[in-house]
């Protein structure tokens, strides 16, 4: 690792700390990528939530951001590192024109709160597009979101909690579960992040990647937070075939 800039296997960010739960993150500026050079960073999911605060953050951290929805031109940021690129992640042809010269990808896609007592597929189908066209395009390095609750971290839920989970969340919950299996399947260097409960705000610049399912526990985190892991996994201290819960 040099200076502030990040590579793959990096550690340094991590503060194992006496007294501290689990790892947590201290966020710092880093303006290289991998090998010491700026990635070129597709993001799907790119116009509000998560997707939106990891645009921000990988611009802040020196990348140059392909940002990919169906409303990308909507999109009032402007940088010089920016690419506003529109398309359905559900298409075929424009996830693989997205893919063109990019070097990593970035999953955070979402739904709105009115749809989640419908049946959820679009996790697990915008998965079943990218992950393929990312093996055949040579992308190897892929960073999705799903949340707490999804897989085999629906096993650490409290059990007063489980029902309430389910009745609230647990179409879409089925769906990031199959979103997730489907990665841990392909062939890419992927990684899942799994949020807690998100919250809205700039963040407190801090969080807690738990890795070992013996630590996985429920918690908040901010959307900003939850975007500033996701850069880092790209370089700076990923956690590849791994599926970390991060909260605060």
């Amino acid at each position: 690792m040099v200076g502030d800039g990040c590579s793959y296997g990096g550690r340094a960010g991590v503060d194992r700390s006496a007294g501290s739960r689990a790892p947590y993150l201290v966020f710092r500026n880093h303006h290289v990528g991998r090998e010491g050079l700026p990635l070129h960073v597709l993001i799907i999911g790119a116009s509000r939530g998560i997707g939106l605060e990891t645009v921000k953050a990988a611009l802040a951290a020196g990348h140059g951001v392909r940002a990919f929805s169906r409303s990308a031109d909507a999109l009032t940021l402007s940088h010089p590192k920016l690419e506003k690129h529109p398309g359905d992640a559900l298409n075929d042809g424009d996830v693989a024109a997205a893919l063109e010269g990019v070097d990593a990808v970035i999953q955070a896609l979402g739904v709105p709160a009115s749809e989640l007592r419908r049946p959820v597929s679009l996790f697990s189908s915008a998965t079943r597009v990218l992950v393929p066209a990312m093996e055949q395009a040579g992308v190897r390095r892929l960073v999705a979101v799903t949340g707490f609750g999804a897989g085999d971290s629906r096993d650490a839920i409290p059990c007063p909690g489980r029902v309430p989970f389910r009745m609230l969340l647990g179409r879409a919950y089925d769906d990031k579960t199959e979103q997730e299996r489907l990665i841990r399947e392909s062939t890419l260097d992927w990684t899942v992040i799994r949020p807690g409960i998100l919250v809205p705000g700039p963040g407190c610049g801090r969080a807690r990647v738990l890795v070992e399912p013996s630590t996985w526990r429920g918690g908040l985190i901010s959307r900003a937070d939850v975007a500033r892991v996701l850069v880092r996994e790209l370089c700076e201290d990923p956690h590849i075939h791994a599926a970390p819960v991060v909260v605060w």
